[in-house]
């Protein structure tokens, strides 16, 4: 007969793995190949001393002459706090009785629960990834009753819990945590809970997920905050990513110039191409009209991409419009303290009542951080004009 310790078992067993090898592997291109490690991971913080400047290696000198001196080359220290991340399951106590007496509607009522935890730790988890740190979800302007217009939806989904903020990324002072009830993605309108939007509040900033304090530095942080792992402006300069800003369309010269300067400076090469759908469309357009096929490629985690000079590019929804990311994944590392793991209690129990209702919940946990440890080793091109 299927009863609580059934799903205590199924979840610790069947599902677990099932949901490391979902989310680990297949929630982006760019997570599934970076490296993940409790090397660097000291109590609660991530810590990495990375070397600035030349070492100078094996060189030549005379027969009778002086040996080199040793290293001198300086370190720099890169601190920053493991994030905490959790995804949550609800069952009803009505739900497990009703399947007790058929293991396949048991069955059935555990896949669909967990269908929808791993779809949505994907999606948040792949957001945060490729975020600045900050819980950005677009720019909002002329609010009015309970709508706001964004800039861009494809990052806002519906039952999202998100607030307004201005454009020092402060919450708006007397505002509330609002829960996204329609987006119209013609528009741009997105409808939001709780009473209507004061007249007081800033005419445009910023809409950003509840939890904005608490995200991953990502990969867009690196390219808009010197603050990123507890360094100043003066320390980060000194390993500040390349930018380009392109305002003109797509051309092969101007990216392979981007690459080159990369090889120069760090004397690594880019190995993934992250860009918005629309940059992907101004790329594959550009060797179209030259009568060009771009190869294509497959990458790990059983993604597809097409390749230019060997370097796969893979479209991210959450890559800004007319952008576009070079990196070195081997530069990156997802820093944490364990794998995904569920909760548990004193008795070792995953499932708990939620006090005074007839519900089950058990909460998915992992506390990491991700790492770049080459900053300047990554570029970004930004005003690609999109097809």
């Amino acid at each position: 007969m299927v009863n609580l310790q059934s799903a205590e078992n199924a979840l610790k067993t069947y599902y677990l793995d099932a949901i490391k090898d979902s989310l680990d592997v297949k929630t982006s291109p760019f997570l599934s190949q970076i490296e993940h490690s409790t090397a660097d991971v000291y109590g609660k913080d991530v810590k990495k001393l990375i070397r600035l400047g030349f070492n100078g290696g094996i060189i030549a000198g005379a027969e009778t002459g002086d040996l080199p001196k040793g290293d001198s080359a300086p370190y720099l220290p890169l601190v920053a706090t493991l994030k905490n991340l959790y995804g949550t399951i609800e069952i009803s106590d009505k739900a497990i009785r009703a399947a007790m007496t058929n293991e396949g509607s048991f069955v059935n009522l555990l896949n669909e629960e967990m269908t929808h935890l791993v779809n949505g730790a994907k999606y948040n988890f792949n957001r945060m990834l490729m975020g600045n740190g900050k819980g950005f979800l677009a720019e909002y302007m002329s609010p009015s009753d309970n709508s706001v217009l964004l800039d861009h939806v494809g990052r806002v989904q519906m039952g999202m819990m998100v607030k307004l903020c201005d454009k020092n990324y402060e919450p708006v002072e007397g505002d509330t945590v609002r829960k996204v009830l329609f987006v119209d993605r013609e528009s741009g309108a997105v409808r939001l809970s709780g009473d209507a939007i004061g007249s007081d509040i800033p005419k445009e900033g910023y809409l950003v997920i509840d939890t904005q304090e608490d995200e991953l530095t990502g990969l867009k942080a690196l390219f808009e905050s010197s603050g990123v792992y507890g360094l100043d402006e003066e320390q980060y300069d000194m390993i500040r990513p390349y930018e380009m800003n392109l305002d003109a369309e797509f051309e092969e010269v101007g990216l392979q110039n981007v690459i080159d300067y990369i090889e120069q400076e760090t004397n690594a090469t880019p190995n993934l191409i992250i860009c918005s759908f629309g940059v992907r469309r101004a790329i594959i357009n550009y060797y179209k009209e030259k009568g060009v096929a771009m190869p294509a490629v497959e990458i790990e985690g059983g993604f597809k991409a097409v390749s230019f000079n060997g370097i796969p590019i893979v479209a991210d929804r959450f890559c800004d419009r007319g952008t576009l990311y070079l990196i070195n994944t081997d530069d990156f590392k997802l820093c944490q303290l364990c794998d995904w793991q569920w909760m548990e209690n004193e008795d070792g129990k995953i499932l708990h009542q939620v006090p005074g209702k007839p519900v089950y919940t058990a909460t998915l946990v992992k506390y990491a951080e991700l790492l770049c440890e080459r900053p300047n080793g990554q570029a970004r091109v930004t005003g690609i004009y999109e097809a």
